[in-house]
């Protein structure tokens, strides 16, 4: 059962992670400074690597929560919701803007992608609190 909890958990938040880029893909691109081809998509928008990448990035981070949860005695949907929407805003989106600061990028390209991993995050918390 362990298992497949990551494996739902990882896709609920990259399905919304789709969802959350394909809303903010104008923003993003122009914020990010990612090469575009004569299509107005990414270079590399045809590429199977980099959502390889950040699939078992996801599978990462599920696992990774899914033990702290365990530690942390969360056992229900609110908890996991509650306790990913934690990660995503007080971990992860801290280091976006911090990485985003030292690269010189506009702030709303940490907004866009914070956002995302808070909601990400919160996702994934909320499938793993399910199980």
């Amino acid at each position: 059962m362990a298992i497949l909890s990551i494996l739902l958990a990882a896709l609920a938040s990259f399905a919304l992670g789709a969802a959350w880029y394909m809303m903010l893909a104008q923003p993003w691109m122009a914020a990010s400074g990612v090469a575009m081809g004569a299509d107005g998509k990414p270079r590399n928008s045809d590429a199977p690597l980099p959502y390889l990448v950040s699939f078992v990035a996801m599978l990462i981070v599920a696992a990774t929560m899914r033990y702290g949860f365990g530690l942390a005695g969360i056992d229900s949907a609110a908890g996991g919701f509650f306790g990913g929407v934690a990660i995503g805003a007080l971990f992860i989106a801290p280091w976006i803007t911090l990485n985003t600061g030292y690269a010189n990028r506009p702030w709303s390209l940490a907004v866009i992608d914070g956002g995302y991993a808070t909601l990400g995050c919160a996702a994934m918390g909320l499938v793993l609190g399910l199980f």
